[in-house]
């Protein structure tokens, strides 16, 4: 196991300098407990003493803080996700899955069934296809749309990295989200609603997307296959696939009560699943 030196650095070294009493333990810190936590499904008591046993084995300066400070600390964490870049503009693919709420048991559910107050929460990615890394990571409300998430998406993404295309089901086929789109340069992968009528051509997207609707309608039948495969709309499987991985790897129910905690509960796991794609993911190169 290896520990970045930032682990052992105080918060007010590693530059979180506020009023009030000093901070004893980092973000990075913090960030690398949870991280633990989550990768191999453990309470926060159990964190803290496996923490510790590190310490004992290998780690001798590696300060250890209370479970309590943990779970105090997580619900402002702002979570850093480890960049990995190919240099080339990016292919972006955004979707959206829900996850559970710590709660109700399955037993009760059969009992007496599902209650009022049972909820949800709604975990937006944008994946970058020719990495496999997912770039941009939100957690909204169950009733928060995806049109209404992707601002946010792309918001986390560098204004001065270059985006090729983005994609998505036709849940984004709004204006909103054509006009961040081509705020950004991009070129939309978006298939049209059925039934979809041309926009005005002063709404931003609106000739990508009126082309969209004439080829379909041009096509026939099949129209609709022929322009998923132009547009490179398959791809938009691999989000598919991630979401699959990031339910798989690190479950599909949120253990952190607080909504800031569950926002930085996700990114955490977000962060697992990167890193874990970069370590499994095979270097192919075509030959032929």
């Amino acid at each position: 196991m290896w520990i970045d030196e930032d682990a052992f650095m105080s918060g007010n070294e590693a530059g979180h300098v506020k009023r009030g009493r000093p901070q004893v333990y980092s973000d990075a810190l913090i960030q690398a407990l949870l991280t633990l936590k989550h990768v191999y499904h453990l309470t926060l008591r159990a964190a803290q003493g496996f923490v510790q046993s590190l310490r004992e084995l290998a780690f001798a300066d590696l300060p250890v803080p209370n479970y309590t400070t943990l779970s105090r600390r997580a619900q402002e964490l702002q979570v850093t996700l480890p960049e990995m870049s190919s240099g080339e503009p990016i292919h972006l693919v955004v979707d959206s899955t829900g996850v559970k709420l710590y709660g109700e048991g399955e037993w009760k559910v059969r009992k007496h069934g599902y209650s009022k107050r049972r909820t949800w929460r709604k975990v937006h990615l944008a994946l970058d296809v020719k990495t496999g890394q997912i770039r941009a990571a939100l957690m909204t409300h169950q009733d928060v749309d995806d049109a209404s998430a992707l601002p946010g998406l792309l918001a986390q993404i560098p204004a001065d990295e270059p985006i090729d295309t983005i994609g998505g089901d036709g849940a984004y086929d709004t204006k909103q989200c054509h006009k961040v789109i081509a705020g950004r340069g991009a070129t939309p992968s978006i298939p049209p609603r059925e039934g979809a009528k041309p926009w005005s051509e002063s709404i931003p997207g609106a000739s990508w997307r009126n082309k969209a609707i004439d080829d379909i309608a041009r096509d026939g039948r099949d129209g609709r296959d022929d322009w998923k495969k132009h547009s490179d709309y398959h791809r938009r499987s691999l989000i598919e696939n991630t979401m699959y991985r990031y339910k798989t790897l690190t479950g599909n129910c949120l253990s952190a009560r607080c909504i800031g905690s569950q926002a930085a509960e996700v990114a955490i796991r977000v962060g697992i699943v990167n890193h874990m794609a970069t370590l499994a993911r095979p270097q192919s190169v075509r030959i032929s």
